[in-house]
């Protein structure tokens, strides 16, 4: 690759600036600018970007596996990837799913964090709890989505805010909005201090945020070993095409290298499982503590 790029350099990018001092010395006039590559033609990129769109849009990033599935089916002259990719496109769909339903989970409890913290400051300013969530930022209360519009209507109508929050508190990740809906509810109905409790809520939260972080951080190499260990096939294949081994051939059209592919693609999911089934269980095993 270093020799390819040196070359390319050699070829294109050496030549353009002495052309342009050769040009702007003799002749004094306007230069050429710098060689453009290839563009594809208009009718291209629009074909290219409405397909883009139209899978994008109704599979998201999980359409790229078919078409991978069908470069491996032309390379391997096989039906067999064409019937893996349609697999793997709903499996790779509810992972990106699975991932983007905890990025939002973590985005919610940072909310609520933020929201305890503004509304403990209100609080010691002087403001009573109903004016000091309607002074706060709304953007975080909009952030738990409809059952965060019903807890700022409910603050601004006279509502019932502590049940407010506790159905907020029913989403992935706003599960700290129940303590403040209980320190709400004491607060109102016995006069004690509500930014106390709210501060505690919040350094609960941070705490059991830093102990996930900390759990993260120790399984970071694990996780690691196993997606190197599970990119190991791909390498191969790659190595075996590269000696013309022909491996995509032996796979996929004699029984043993059938066999083999089957055997392989069996324990590599038992791998990947395994892995999964160690960080649930380290995971489980950090909410029982804090329990």
């Amino acid at each position: 690759m270093a020799c390819a790029g040196a070359a390319a350099w050699l070829m294109t990018g050496r030549d353009d600036g002495a052309n342009r001092a050769r040009l702007l010395l003799a002749g004094g006039g306007e230069t050429a600018g710098p060689r453009r590559a290839f563009e594809p033609p208009g009718w291209l990129r629009d074909l290219a970007g409405g397909v883009r769109a139209r899978l994008g849009g109704r599979l998201g990033h999980a359409w790229w596996c078919l078409p991978a599935a069908v470069l491996l089916a032309v390379l391997g002259r096989s039906w067999i990837p064409l019937i893996a990719g349609l697999v793997a496109v709903p499996l790779v769909r509810g992972w990106l799913a699975r991932s983007e339903a905890g990025r939002a989970a973590l985005d919610r409890e940072t909310a609520v964090v933020e929201l305890c913290a503004a509304v403990a400051g209100e609080l010691r300013a002087g403001r009573q709890p109903d004016g000091a969530l309607l002074v706060g930022d709304a953007a975080v209360i909009r952030r738990f989505g409809d059952a965060g519009s019903a807890v700022l209507a409910a603050a601004r109508f006279g509502g019932d805010v502590p049940g407010a929050l506790r159905e907020a508190a029913r989403q992935p990740g706003a599960e700290g909005l129940a303590g403040v809906a209980a320190c709400w509810q004491v607060a109102v109905e016995g006069g004690a201090g509500l930014a106390e409790g709210l501060d505690r809520v919040a350094g609960a939260l941070r705490a059991s945020r830093d102990q996930r972080e900390d759990l993260r951080a120790q399984l970071a190499g694990p996780r690691s070993t196993a997606f190197v260990l599970a990119l190991l096939p791909v390498f191969g294949l790659l190595l075996g095409s590269a000696m013309e081994a022909d491996p995509l051939k032996v796979l996929l059209h004699s029984p043993a290298g059938f066999a083999c592919l089957v055997a392989g693609v069996v324990l590599e999911g038992a791998g990947l499982a395994w892995v999964a089934w160690i960080v649930r269980a380290a995971e489980g095993t950090q909410g029982s503590v804090k329990a």
